[in-house]
C-alpha cells in the first residue's frame, strides 16, 4: 500500500521542525576568525532544521544599514537574482537564476527540499542577465532590460577583451559584447564543459578573471552533503578549475572546497580568494563556513577532514594521506550562514571603516537554530589577510520575530561610485548602499 503524499509530506515536515527544537547552536561570535571554536560532532537521522517563511519586502521596506549610510532600490520585481557585476562604462549585470533541479537520493534530501522551500529557495529564477544603466550614478536606472536570455542556470560572469563568459551550471559561454550594448543575440560559443549531470547537488558555477585577463576561475560544489551519493559523482567536483581563456583547456587549481560559492581577486597582489560552504548534519556549530586565499595545487579538507585535520568519521574510506595536506582555511565565518558573496573594497568609497577587507554576503541557514547569517558584513584585513572581527553592514533580512524573512543576500558587488551593491534572491531586488564619502 502507498501512503498518501500529502499525509507523508506532512510527516517528514512534522520530524522536521522537531529536529528543530533538539539542539540549540551556540554564539556564532566565537567562530569568526583563524580559529573558530569546534564543538564535538554529532549525528542525526534527521538534521536539525529551521527555516523562516519568506514574505518579501513591502513597499518602503528595505534592510537596515548603518547611520550615515543610505540604502535604496536599484531594482524590484527581479527573477531570483543571484550575482550583480559592474561594467567598466558603470552599467550593472544582474544574473537571475535557480538551479535546474536535481533528483533527491535520500529522505534527507526530500525533507531539506521542503524546508528550504519555505525560505524562497524554490522560486523561478529568470535565466537571463538583466542590465541596470545609472548614467548618472544616483542609484535610479534610467534603463532596466534584458541583455541576455535563455541561459542554462547561469551564476558567474566575466567581462575580458570585448567578450562576456558566462558560467552556466554545465559550460562557459563566451559571448561577443562591448560595454554599451544594451542587448546580445549572437548565440555564444562553448569553451569548455563544466561537471553537471542528473545529480548536480550544486549547481552554482562561480567565476572570476585572472589580473592579466587570460585565466578565469571556476568554483564547482560537491555533488553531495558529504559523499552520501557516492564518490564517483564527486570526481571532478568540490574544486575551483583555471580555465585558459582563449583555447578553454582547464586544470583543477585547487581541491577540497566543498561548496566554492564564490571568488574575488584581492586587489594589489593579484591573489585568488574564496567564500566556502562547508558540510552539515554534524551539528549546529559545525563546520564553520570560510573565506580563504585559494593556492595553486592546495587541497581544503573536503570530504576527509574539516578545518584542517579534523576528520569526518562519516566519509569511508578515509584517506589519511590527504588528511595530512588538508590546509587550514584562513578565516572562518561562522556555521551554517551559507556565504555566498565576495567583494573587495576600494579604499574608502563608503567609510574609513570599510577601506580594507571584504564584503560578504550570508544567505543564511537552513539547518541551524538560532538562525545564523542573512545579512552582509565587513571582514577587516590587516597585511593583506582576514583579521579581527566582521561588522555588519545590511541587517534585517530576517524578521524581528525570526520565523519570517525579507530577503537573502547573494552576491556583492561595488560600482563605479564606490556603492556596495546587493543581490536580494528572496525580496527579488538589487539593493545600493552608499556613504558620506562618495556624497551619493
Amino acid at each position: 500500500m502507498i501512503a498518501n503524499p500529502v499525509r507523508l509530506t506532512s510527516g517528514l515536515m512534522i520530524l522536521a521542525l522537531l529536529a528543530a527544537c533538539s539542539d540549540q547552536g551556540g554564539d556564532p561570535s566565537k567562530q569568526y576568525g583563524p580559529n573558530p571554536d569546534l564543538p564535538e560532532a554529532h549525528q542525526y537521522l534527521v538534521p536539525p532544521m529551521s527555516v523562516p517563511q519568506a514574505v518579501g519586502w513591502r513597499t518602503g521596506e528595505t534592510p537596515t544599514v548603518p547611520a550615515g549610510m543610505r540604502i535604496q532600490a536599484m531594482a524590484t520585481g527581479l527573477m531570483h537574482p543571484r550575482i550583480v557585476y559592474p561594467l567598466p562604462n558603470g552599467d550593472i549585470l544582474v544574473v537571475e537564476a535557480n538551479g535546474p533541479g536535481t533528483m533527491p537520493f535520500r529522505p534527507k534530501d526530500y525533507i531539506s527540499g521542503k524546508v528550504k522551500a519555505r525560505a524562497g529557495a524554490s522560486a523561478k529564477g529568470g535565466n537571463r542577465i538583466t542590465l541596470l544603466r545609472d548614467a548618472d550614478g544616483d542609484g535610479v536606472p534610467e534603463m532596466k532590460t534584458v541583455l541576455l536570455d535563455h541561459l542554462h542556470s547561469p551564476y558567474g560572469v566575466a567581462w575580458v577583451a570585448d567578450t562576456l563568459y558566462v558560467a552556466n551550471t554545465d559550460a562557459i559561454i563566451a559571448f561577443p559584447f562591448s560595454p554599451g550594448q544594451t542587448e546580445i543575440t549572437a548565440p555564444g560559443t562553448r569553451l569548455a564543459d563544466l561537471p553537471a549531470g542528473p545529480i548536480n547537488h550544486h549547481w552554482t558555477k562561480s567565476m572570476v578573471a585572472s589580473p592579466d585577463g587570460s585565466k578565469l576561475y571556476v568554483g564547482v560544489g560537491s555533488n553531495s552533503n558529504i559523499t552520501e551519493n557516492g564518490i564517483d559523482i564527486e570526481e571532478g567536483r568540490a574544486a575551483i578549475y583555471e580555465v585558459d581563456r582563449l583555447s578553454g583547456a582547464k586544470r583543477l587549481f585547487a581541491t577540497g572546497t566543498r561548496n566554492p560559492t564564490n571568488l574575488a581577486i584581492q586587489p594589489g597582489t593579484g591573489q585568488l580568494f574564496a567564500v566556502v560552504n562547508e558540510r552539515d548534519e554534524i551539528g549546529p556549530d559545525l563546520v564553520p563556513d570560510y573565506l580563504t586565499s585559494i593556492k595553486d595545487g592546495g587541497f581544503y579538507g573536503w570530504p576527509y577532514s574539516y578545518w584542517g585535520q579534523h576528520v569526518d568519521v562519516r566519509v569511508h574510506p578515509q584517506d589519511p594521506a590527504m588528511v595530512a595536506t588538508a590546509i587550514k582555511p584562513d578565516y572562518g565565518l561562522s556555521s551554517h550562514v551559507a556565504a555566498l558573496g565576495l567583494a573587495f573594497s576600494q579604499g574608502e568609497t563608503l567609510s574609513p571603516e570599510f577601506a580594507n577587507g571584504a564584503f560578504v554576503g550570508e544567505h543564511g541557514s537552513w539547518d541551524r537554530d538560532p538562525l545564523n547569517g542573512y545579512q552582509v558584513i565587513f571582514v577587516p584585513f590587516a597585511n593583506e589577510r582576514p583579521s579581527g572581527m566582521p561588522t555588519p553592514v545590511l541587517t534585517d533580512f530576517l524578521a524581528p520575530d525570526k520565523t519570517t524573512v525579507h530577503g537573502r543576500p547573494v552576491g556583492v558587488a561595488l560600482d563605479r561610485t564606490g556603492a556596495l551593491i546587493v543581490a536580494d534572491d528572496v525580496g527579488n531586488a538589487v539593493w545600493r548602499v552608499s556613504g558620506s564619502v562618495n556624497g551619493k
